[in-house]
């Protein structure tokens, strides 16, 4: 019986700060390249997309965990995607919406894309499994 790797997309929809939603969704994340499987995207909805901001600073007793997902998408070249409806209304801005909205910063850290909901309804089609962390309860 030979191994057939999955593809897996996660939807994190928990502040890295707020919630052990978006922790527990990098230690899935891991978990599953470690077993051999694929990730196809990440997508992060709701406060996930706090997750996305190169403004947050955590104190140093701390997991950084938008680092960490920052860390793991560059080792393992993950497509990491802010959802541009809720990043807007939370203030996570790339330079062209910032622009567009008459802002003068922007703060979507490097390793992130904004992007919109197609994004999640092609990865569902994509993925073997798509898995949700942070969902309200």
């Amino acid at each position: 019986m030979s191994f057939s790797p999955m593809v897996f997309s996660i939807v994190v929809q928990a502040s890295p700060v707020q919630h052990q939603g978006a922790e527990t969704a990098l230690r899935f994340a891991r978990a599953v390249l470690q077993a051999g499987h694929r990730i196809h995207r990440v997508f992060f909805y709701r406060d996930g997309v706090h997750n996305g901001t190169a403004l947050a600073c955590n104190p140093q007793d701390e997991a950084n965990i938008p680092g960490q997902w920052q860390a793991l998408s560059r080792e393992h070249d993950l497509d990491l995607v802010v959802c541009i409806a809720a990043g807007i209304r939370r203030g996570v801005l790339n330079e062209t919406e910032a622009r567009r909205y008459g802002q003068e910063h922007w703060n979507l850290a490097e390793g992130f894309d904004l992007s919109g909901l197609g994004q999640l309804v092609e990865a569902g089609l994509v993925s073997d499994r798509v898995v949700t962390f942070g969902g309200r309860s």
